[in-house]
């Protein structure tokens, strides 16, 4: 019996990869919203509500409550931030439901956020914003949010796929629709079939490809890249966010790259070169509470200056706001860097520029609908709402703001939709086949090349560009990616079989890397977190435009778009129907 007879067929009515901020209010969304008797299904790689990125946020949640702040200010700072690219409609949707949510996290799903002795919420400051507004437990807010979220899912009828992998987006027959998800059981190496109405993905994007990197493990960017050879048009794709500050603990450790939040910059937190220079005002008027990408580039250069950008990093100091104050704060952060041999309170930890968020992701509309029926997108898997620079605290918000969109909008969709759709079963092999061929060849060492990427994306796709050195990231990445292909594991237990999908991870990674180099090549200007040495001026803000890659056969096509200025427009100050002091205005 061939391969495909042999996988396991289920069926649901919404199924949702990804059990993260979107994921998980997807999830609950859709129940609340759905039809009785709907079938919901939530599939995970991992762990229900123990693994992936939003667990891991530690700075907070933007949303406009404080004090004089306004959703028009919030939205403002995001375009601005983002350098005039952003999706305007997402970014407003982002803003104005933010203050829905946080609402809804407190008071329904029965999250504690630090407050004011008057019993208001607390706000940090954080970069690049022009009112205090990130909402926090500590600086561990997205334990504090995934945790209550993962007791309401729990409490549910929604069925639980965890330690699924999915590894192919399969269409109907006629092409026209998504029929379905092809995953491994990780617990048994078995191949399973979930057809769906609707299917939300909110995989997470990760960045795991650089040196240097801050995402949970197992973010190997898998939904891009099924979206990709599923033909769908992703956009942005060269932004890659480094987050300036992670920690630099040697490479003997994974500890490598985690972040320091931003939080500690906001308060006070200064930067120091090795000559102990206090440098960012060097580079922008703002210092260290510039936004990511300024302050990620000043760190590079100072590296470059101690003619050590591949391995030293520079130093962050709070000891100045005094060790206890420190203490109480940041108690988090000060027992990470203890574990690592650091002293935050005290002393001096290195950081260096760490690959944090992706910005880039598939094209959708601000109700989480992608080109192919019956696919939505949400969370870092989609593309548009931050442009070319995400605001600290908008991550978060992000996921779980059109999370609960898409589960919203499914939940009305699938109303309409009478029957499940048949899967176009030459995919479906084809999938099946990609993913079983490393079984059949000698096997090889995959960590290897995964080291291979990391230093060729660092040194070729990272913080700082060139025409030269990104067309020779993309030859070293076609290079190893064919190694790959020739590199195989061993097949004899399937069960948690971890080689195979390290390989799996390294597959999905190749393919954006390319895909990443491309898109930065076409960019000959620099916006946000896309800097070109050889092109380093912005451009024209009102002829704005963005990158659309496409996989055309066995190439990557990448045009460019035009920006919708469909809520306001660079050089205004106000938006319509919007008093003008409740804005910052376009430089």
């Amino acid at each position: 019996m061939s391969i495909i007879g042999n996988i396991e067929r289920t069926d649901t009515d919404i199924l949702i990869l990804g059990s993260g901020g979107a994921g998980m209010f997807a999830a609950l969304h859709a129940s609340q919203k759905a039809p009785a008797g709907t079938r919901i299904t939530i599939a995970v790689k991992g762990l229900l509500g123990k693994c992936g990125c939003t667990r891991m946020v530690q700075g907070g949640y933007n949303v406009s409550l404080g004090h004089g702040d306004t959703v028009e200010r919030h939205f403002m700072d995001t375009i601005n931030g983002g350098k005039w690219l952003p999706n305007q409609d997402m970014a407003w949707k982002l803003c104005e439901q933010a203050v829905v949510r946080v609402r809804e996290l407190e008071n329904e799903i029965g999250c504690f956020f630090d407050r004011n002795r008057d019993g208001s919420l607390h706000h940090k400051a954080f970069a690049g914003q022009t009112a205090d507004r990130t909402v926090h437990k500590g600086d561990l807010t997205g334990i504090e949010i995934i945790n209550r979220l993962m007791e309401q899912v729990l409490s549910r009828p929604i069925e639980k796929l965890q330690e699924h992998r999915a590894i192919g987006l399969i269409p109907s027959k006629d092409g026209a629709a998504l029929a379905g998800v092809l995953f491994i059981n990780m617990r048994n190496g078995k191949l399973r079939l979930v057809r769906a109405k609707t299917v939300m993905m909110g995989t997470g994007g990760g960045p795991t490809m650089y040196k240097y990197n801050t995402p949970s493990g197992d973010k190997t960017m898998d939904g891009l890249a099924m979206a990709l050879r599923l033909g769908l048009p992703l956009r942005d794709m060269e932004m890659v966010q480094f987050h300036p500050t992670g920690l630099l603990a040697g490479e003997h450790t994974k500890m490598t790259g985690t972040v320091l939040e931003e939080g500690l910059r906001g308060a006070g937190g200064q930067l120091l070169n090795d000559t102990n220079h206090r440098f960012m005002f060097d580079y922008d008027e703002r210092g260290e509470r510039a936004t990511r990408d300024v302050v990620s580039r000043g760190i590079y250069a100072e590296m470059r200056k101690s003619n050590q950008p591949e391995g030293g990093g520079v130093f962050i100091s709070m000891s100045h706001l005094g060790p206890d104050v420190v203490r109480k704060k940041f108690s988090g952060m000060v027992k990470r860097c203890a574990d690592s041999g650091f002293d935050l309170a005290g002393g001096l930890v290195q950081v260096v520029p760490t690959a944090h968020y992706f910005m880039g992701g598939v094209v959708v509309d601000p109700d989480t609908r992608t080109a192919m029926e019956g696919l939505y997108v949400a969370g870092e898997d989609a593309g548009g709402a931050h442009g070319s620079n995400r605001l600290g605290g908008n991550g978060v918000a992000n996921s779980t703001v059109f999370g609960g969109v898409a589960g919203d909008v499914m939940a009305s969709d699938v109303r309409k939709m009478n029957t499940l759709r048949d899967p176009d079963e030459a995919v479906l092999a084809a999938e099946i086949e990609r993913a079983m061929a490393p079984l059949h060849i000698k096997p090889g060492n995959v960590q290897a090349l995964r080291q291979e990427l990391q230093e060729a994306m660092w040194e070729d796709v990272g913080v700082m560009r060139t025409e030269f050195g990104l067309n020779r990231g993309i030859e070293r990445v076609h290079a190893i990616k064919q190694e790959l292909m020739s590199t195989g594991v061993e097949s004899g237990n399937l069960a948690f079989n971890l080689t195979w999908h390290d390989w799996l991870n390294m597959s999905s990674l190749c393919d954006v890397s390319e895909v990443i180099a491309k898109a930065a090549l076409a960019r000959d200007n620099s916006r946000g977190a896309h800097f070109r040495e050889d092109y380093p001026d912005s451009g024209s803000m009102l002829d704005s435009w963005f990158t659309v890659a496409r996989k055309q056969g066995n190439d990557i096509e990448v045009v460019r778009e035009p920006v919708q200025f469909t809520l306001v427009k660079p050089g205004n100050t106000i938006l319509p129907s919007h008093e003008p002091e409740t804005l910052v205005g376009a430089n």
